[in-house]
């Protein structure tokens, strides 16, 4: 276990949740249906504060946390728009979402199984990992309903 390993695998994680903070913004602002804005808006709420607890816990490690998305993400949310473009609409807009949401789930997954990590740093992750887990459900139920719907 090192510091260093500890700050860098929750700065990763810190990155790809800005990542989908932002895109949960920006897809709250382009879903045409009140339901979908309503738990985007809700999800970004959230993961803010998932955010916020992982910069802490990176600082309590000797972290320098990270308050910045990744290049991957702003390049996820354009596929968004073209696909919404396109004519796919809110269905286009959930998909990608339950694209999103399955990545980070992964990203999660993957520090979770590390033994390498502190044992506070781990509890930070997994305390962070209920909204990861919760959001990535929900996504995924609203896609499954939106093709049963076809």
């Amino acid at each position: 276990m090192s510091k260093m390993h500890d700050t860098s695998k929750l700065d990763d994680l810190i990155v790809t949740l800005i990542d989908s903070v932002k895109g949960f913004d920006h897809s709250a602002k382009h879903a045409q249906a009140a339901r979908y804005r309503d738990f985007f808006a809700e999800m970004a709420a959230e993961r803010r504060e998932v955010v916020t607890s992982l910069q802490n816990a990176s600082r309590e490690e000797g972290g320098s946390p990270a308050d910045y998305g990744s290049a991957a993400g702003t390049l996820h949310r354009r596929f968004e728009d073209l696909r919404r473009a396109l004519g796919g609409g809110d269905e286009a807009i959930v998909k990608e979402v339950d694209h999103g949401e399955n990545y980070l789930k992964e990203e999660f997954d993957r520090v979770l199984a590390d033994e390498r990590m502190s044992p506070a740093a781990m509890n930070a992750v997994r305390e962070a990992y209920a909204t990861v887990r919760r959001g990535h459900d929900q996504a995924s139920a609203l896609k499954k309903q939106l093709e049963s719907a076809d």
